[in-house]
């Protein structure tokens, strides 16, 4: 009678790169998600319209979206920490020219171009990546779980921190205090150090030139599916974060509500996405995502329809926190089977500039058809039944690798 073999522990989780990654997304993460704050007070001062402050959101997005990719390319060839220390660089510079911006054109170059560059290069693309080069593959989905919730905290931390820095010493200064934080992050990216070709999972690549795992990727259903989906996401949550505070000032509840609502989607965001790391590593990724985006659309939904309180927002927050972030553990995840980790800083942030184009439209959308209407309601009905579109591009996402007819592994250089 044979005796069955012992089933191989799961290799274990390199902490320091977690942590250390953990840290960054807090600190990228935290000051745009704090955006929405800056709006009321920074209008009062300058005089501008929402739509002003709006199209500054949605291209600092954009840029984002858009420097998503070319940074994930870089890190992946000339490494992660290169590519954090530049982010520092422009984070702190676009919201140094922020504080001090005499024109709209100011305020979009360093609101938007420079800060939106900033987060890119410090975004879960490039952090999620490393994670990726040094976890096991059955491993992953929770690690990424931790690194979005990381990001979480950022939103947690900052939502109460921004708010406190603006009543002290106004919004001026409070945006001078988190530039100056931006300058840890070099630091921090220490142990990030390396691109595709190191870490402890990088034994055998397919060897592919930029422009081969493009047109790779761009020819697999699921990953376009993948890439339109995300779009959503980016709508439905840049939205808020801009424009929650001075919704609920508009419908009359005070302006307390809407610290402890982004904060509250930030705590519970935390466990949002340690949920769905988990979710992700046991069941079916496409399915989990389908359900997060039917799940928006009929928080919204009730949020919109029943009577709106302090409470109501508090219960909101509480759910949508939960379904925040919670569609970036099981996408990233999705990318790596996908594709493998090769040139996965560059597709998983071409799948992001996806989310941030509908960031863009999210944010500007917010501003622009509040100034036209005097109501956020069209925006938010738009985002409930792009939910729901979201569902359905989702549910025939297949969760397996790519065929490639002639694989041609080498050894990493």
């Amino acid at each position: 009678m044979s005796e069955t073999p012992p089933t191989a522990a799961p290799a274990p989780l390199p902490w320091l790169i977690i942590i250390a990654g953990c840290l960054i997304a807090l600190l990228s993460f935290g000051p745009r998600s704090a955006m929405g704050f800056f709006q009321l007070p920074m209008l009062a001062d300058t005089g501008w319209d929402r739509t002003t402050f709006g199209l500054a959101m949605a291209i600092q997005n954009l840029f984002w979206g858009l420097g998503q990719p070319i940074f994930g390319a870089i890190a992946d060839k000339y490494g992660t920490w290169k590519v954090l220390a530049l982010s520092s660089l422009l984070y702190a510079g676009g919201l140094f020219i922020m504080s001090v911006a005499p024109t709209e054109g100011w305020f979009y170059i360093g609101g938007g171009v420079l800060t939106g560059l900033g987060i890119a290069a410090a975004s879960f693309g490039i952090v999620l990546a490393a994670f990726a080069r040094n976890v096991a593959p059955e491993r992953r989905s929770m690690a990424f779980g931790i690194g979005t919730a990381a990001g979480s905290a950022g939103m947690f931390v900052f939502a109460p921190l921004s708010q406190g820095l603006i009543d002290a010493y106004g919004w001026q200064e409070a945006l001078v205090w988190m530039a100056a934080m931006m300058f840890i992050v070099p630091f921090l990216a220490i142990p990030l150090r390396g691109n595709s070709n190191s870490g402890s999972q990088q034994a055998v690549h397919y060897k592919q030139s930029i422009g081969e795992a493009l047109r790779e990727a761009l020819a697999h259903k699921s990953y376009v599916l993948l890439v339109t989906g995300f779009f959503v996401c980016g709508f439905q949550v840049a939205f808020i974060t801009a424009h929650f505070p001075a919704y609920l000032r508009d419908i009359g509840i005070d302006s307390s509500f809407a610290v402890l609502a982004l904060a509250l989607i930030g705590f519970f965001n935390i466990i949002g996405s340690l949920a769905s790391g988990y979710i992700g590593q046991h069941y079916s990724k496409p399915l989990a995502l389908v359900w997060i985006y039917v799940s928006r659309s009929i928080a919204v939904t009730a949020f919109l329809l029943l009577p709106q309180t302090g409470m109501s927002v508090v219960i909101f927050a509480i759910v949508m926190g939960l379904l925040w972030l919670s569609t970036v553990p099981p996408t990233n995840a999705l990318v790596a089977i996908m594709f493998g980790t090769r040139h996965l800083g560059m597709l998983g942030g071409l799948v992001f500039f996806s989310h941030q184009v509908g960031s863009f439209l999210g944010v500007w959308l917010g501003g622009y058809l509040y100034d036209v209407f005097g109501s956020y309601n069209p925006v938010w009905w738009l985002g409930v039944a792009l939910g729901l579109f979201a569902a359905i591009v989702h549910w025939p996402i297949k969760e397996r690798a790519v065929e490639r007819k002639v694989p041609v592994p080498v050894a990493a250089e």
